[in-house]
C-alpha cells in the first residue's frame, strides 16, 4: 500500500507542475502533506514507525525536515550567490571567459566555451551563464561553422555539472546535509567527477553532434545577430572590468579555505591549534562569509552599483531556490518517515542493483519526472541516505552518484529545456540533440567514474 501512495504522490506532484502549473514550492509542500496522510491511513491499527504516530507527527515531519534542510544551505547559498554577483557586476566574469577563449583559440572553442560555462555557472545561475554566452556563441558559429546545437548543449551541460555537484549551489549542498557527509572532501571529489562529466557530455559528445551537423551541412539562422550585439553594446558600464585573475581569486578563497578546513585533518594531529583554526576557516558558512567580504572589497571600483544594492538583488534572487530546495527536502523527509524510502531502496537492492546505480537511478527517474534538479536531488537524498550510511560504498561517492542522476534526459517539462532553446535558438529536436541528450551522457559518465573511484576507495583520502 505505501508503494500504491508513493506513486500517487509523484502522479499528483506532476499534475500541480505541469498541467496545473502550481509554483513547484508549493506543490512539493501539498505532496509533502497529502502523502503523509495517506501514508499514516495505509498503517491503521498497526503499529506505524517511531515518530510517525499521529497528524501532529506529519506536520512536525514536514516543518522539522524543511528546516534542517535549509539550516544546512541557507547561509551558504545566499552568500555564493552574492559572491556570484560580485563577479558578474564587476566584469570580472566576461574577462575570464575573453582569457579561456584566447588560450585556446577559435579552432578549440568548443573546448573554452565547456571550461568558461564550467567555471562560471559555479558562482552565477544557469539562465544567466546562458544570456551572457548567447551572443557570443552565435558569433563564433557564425565564424567558425561549429553547430550551434553543440555549442548550447556543451555549455547547458557544462553549468548543470556545476549546478548539480559543486559548492555552494544549493543542490549539492543539500544532498551533503541529508547524507551527513564531509563538506569539503565531498567538494573535491564532486568538482574532478563534474569536470568528467562536462568533458564527455559536452566536448565529447558535442563533437559527434557537431560531425553530424557538418555531415548534413546543417545551417543556423543569425539574421538578428547583429541588432542584439549593438544592443548589447549600449548596456556596456564605462567603468574598467575586473581582471580576470583577481574576479577567480574570489572563488578561490572560500573554496582554499573549505579544502584546507576539511583535509588538515588527515595531516594534522587531533589536539593542534593550526587545525582548530583552520577547521574553524574552513566551515562553509564562515569560509563563505570571508568571501564575500573580499569579494565586496576587491570589486568595489569596478562597480555600477552599490554594494548594499548588489547585496540586496542577490538575496532576493536566491529566495525561492531556497524555498523550493527546503520544500523538496521536507517531501523526502516525509517519504523517509513514514517509511517509502525503505521500501524503495528495499525493492531496488533486491533486484541486487548496486548502490551507486540505485542512486542515480532514483535520481534520473524523479529528474524526468518533475523536470527540477534540485527536486530530484533533495528527495533522492533523503531516500537513499540510510542504505548509503550503511553500505561498503562510501557515502561520498553515493552522493556524487545521486547529484550525476540530476544532470540529464531534460525535457519540455523542465524549465531549463525552455531556456536552452530560447536564448541559443534552438528549436526542439535540436534541444533534445544538443542537451537533453547531452546531459544524460554527462550524468552516465559521472556514474561510470564513481563507480571507478569506489575500487580504489580504500586508498583514497576521506572515502572512507
Amino acid at each position: 500500500m505505501l508503494l500504491l501512495v508513493f506513486f500517487i504522490s509523484i502522479a499528483v506532484l506532476l499534475l500541480c507542475i505541469i498541467k496545473i502549473k502550481l509554483n513547484p514550492f508549493v506543490a512539493l509542500l501539498v505532496c509533502a502533506y497529502g502523502t503523509g496522510l495517506l501514508a499514516l491511513a495505509t498503517y491503521g491499527g498497526h503499529k506505524a514507525p517511531e515518530g510517525f504516530a499521529s497528524i501532529a507527527d506529519v506536520t512536525a515531519c514536514v516543518t522539522g525536515n524543511f528546516g534542517s534542510t535549509l539550516g544546512s544551505i541557507g547561509i551558504v547559498t545566499g552568500l555564493g550567490v552574492m559572491l556570484g554577483m560580485f563577479m558578474y557586476e564587476s566584469g570580472g566574469i566576461d574577462n575570464i571567459v575573453d582569457k579561456v577563449l584566447k588560450a585556446v583559440g577559435p579552432k578549440r572553442s568548443q573546448y573554452a566555451v565547456s571550461v568558461a560555462g564550467f567555471i562560471t555557472g559555479i558562482p552565477v545561475f544557469g539562465d544567466v551563464v546562458y544570456i551572457m554566452f548567447a551572443p557570443m556563441l552565435r558569433v563564433l558559429s557564425r565564424k567558425t561553422g561549429y553547430s550551434m546545437a553543440a555549442y548550447g548543449g556543451a555549455l547547458a551541460i557544462a553549468t548543470t555539472c556545476t549546478f548539480a555537484l559543486v559548492l555552494p549551489t544549493a543542490p549539492p549542498l543539500a544532498v551533503a546535509g541529508a547524507m551527513g557527509i564531509n563538506v569539503g572532501v565531498f567538494f573535491f571529489y564532486a568538482l574532478i567527477a563534474a569536470f568528467v562529466g562536462m568533458f564527455v557530455g559536452g566536448i565529447v559528445y558535442g563533437g559527434i553532434v557537431n560531425k553530424q551537423d557538418q555531415k548534413v551541412k546543417k545551417t543556423w539562422d543569425f539574421s538578428d545577430l547583429d541588432s542584439e550585439l549593438a544592443e548589447n553594446a549600449a548596456n556596456v558600464s564605462c567603468k574598467p572590468k575586473m581582471g580576470a585573475m583577481m574576479a577567480l581569486s574570489i572563488l578561490l578563497v572560500p573554496i582554499v579555505l573549505i579544502l584546507f578546513g576539511s583535509f588538515s585533518a588527515f595531516f594534522l594531529p587531533e589536539d593542534s591549534a593550526v587545525l582548530k583554526v583552520l577547521a574553524f576557516l574552513g566551515d562553509k558558512n564562515v569560509a563563505m562569509t570571508i568571501g564575500v567580504l573580499y569579494g565586496a572589497f576587491i570589486s568595489r571600483s569596478h562597480l555600477n552599483r552599490s554594494i548594499t544594492e548588489i547585496m540586496n538583488e542577490g538575496a532576493d534572487k536566491i529566495g525561492l531556490v531556497l524555498l523550493i530546495t527546503g520544500a523538496g527536502g521536507a517531501y523526502g523527509g516525509i517519504l523517509k518517515a513514514c517509511g517509502i524510502a525503505n521500501i524503495i531502496t528495499g525493492g531496488l537492492q533486491s533486484f541486487h542493483m548496486p548502490i551507486l546505480v540505485m542512486c542515480f537511478v532514483i535520481a534520473q527517474v524523479l529528474r524526468i519526472a518533475t523536470g527540477s534538479t534540485t527536486v530530484a536531488l533533495t528527495t533522492t537524498a533523503a531516500i537513499v541516505s540510510t542504505a548509503a550510511a550503511t553500505s561498503a560504498v562510501s557515502p561520498i561517492l553515493c552522493a556524487i552518484a545521486v547529484c550525476a542522476g540530476g544532470i540529464g534526459l531534460s525535457l519540455p517539462n523542465d524549465s531549463g529545456f525552455w531556456a536552452v532553446s530560447r536564448f541559443f535558438h534552438l528549436n526542439e529536436i535540436d534541444t533534445i540533440r544538443g542537451w537533453t541528450i547531452g546531459g544524460f551522457v554527462a550524468g552516465v559518465s559521472i556514474l561510470l567514474f564513481t563507480c571507478i573511484l569506489s575500487l580504489f576507495q580504500g586508498f583514497l583520502p576521506g572515502l572512507i
